[in-house]
């Protein structure tokens, strides 16, 4: 199965989930859906592209719906994801809808905490965030933790909002202001948790960070993505709108700092 054929069957499971309809706002308006399916394509194939080792172990962070624990699974991976979601019930009645088209039997989807998971050192040979990062706190502890759990040769595959970007900046503070982690009870675990508040940072930022707690980001890999609005993007120039995107970012840094919404990067070991 590659992305294309995933995010076909996607689409034909969205038409009878409702709760997933209106979590992704994916088919309900084809105005946007060539804009949305872009977004979600370019971030699956991003991972599909650097999980190489056949039959890798694979942590997935945050893995909220479980779309790519799904599709990582599903080409032959074992995947362990983790998640504090409310959705969290929902997910077994996915498996049922992609255990039709291959077998799940090395997917293993958990409610838990980050902080609460007992993995020996050097478990997984990918970890995978996708709009996580900003949510883990304390953030030195948390990427700490997730570079011991990596192989010596392990990739840390990521995806982010882009905490430059400007539109970005100005819907998070008009939510939030300035408190950028909180406290929260979690009913499901009966504790007190911290949680980044839209907490979103900069490449550089993310780059320090992670240089702090023994992993480089690999400049070769990043990817500034989703520029265009809705309304440029239909079915006959959507591949041509990705790679336009692909090519502007590197010519254009204003553009790449301030008016591109997503960042996808990679981290290895020092």
């Amino acid at each position: 199965m590659n992305v294309e054929e995933f995010l076909d069957l996607f689409i034909r499971e969205l038409e009878s989930n409702k709760s997933l309809r209106n979590y992704y706002r994916l088919i309900d308006s084809s105005s946007s859906f060539h804009f949305r399916k872009a977004y979600l394509q370019q971030r699956l194939s991003y991972v599909d592209q650097r999980v190489t080792k056949a039959g890798a172990a694979i942590w997935d962070i945050g893995c909220g719906y479980a779309n790519t624990a799904i599709y990582l699974t599903l080409k032959g991976h074992k995947v362990t994801g983790t998640t504090l979601e409310y959705y969290y019930d929902q997910i077994q009645h996915r498996m049922e809808y992609w255990s039709r088209f291959g077998n799940l039997d090395k997917l293993n989807i958990a409610y838990q905490d980050l902080f609460d998971t007992t993995f020996p050192a050097g478990s997984f040979d990918n970890i995978i965030t996708q709009d996580t990062l900003h949510h883990l706190e304390p953030i030195e502890k948390a990427l700490h933790f997730i570079e011991s759990a990596l192989v010596k040769t392990g990739l840390l595959i990521v995806s982010e909002e882009n905490g430059r970007n400007l539109f970005i900046r100005s819907k998070n503070f008009l939510k939030r202001g300035n408190k950028r982690i909180i406290e929260y009870h979690d009913p499901k675990l009966n504790k007190s948790l911290l949680l980044g508040n839209e907490n979103v940072r900069s490449y550089e930022d993310w780059k320090n960070a992670l240089n702090k707690a023994g992993l480089t980001i690999d400049d070769g890999h990043t990817e500034f993505i989703r520029l265009y609005p809705p309304f440029l993007i239909r079915s006959g120039n959507y591949f041509d709108r990705i790679k336009q995107e692909q090519e502007c970012w590197k010519k254009n840094a204003w553009l790449k700092d301030y008016f591109f919404f997503g960042i996808n990067f990679i981290a290895r070991k020092q």
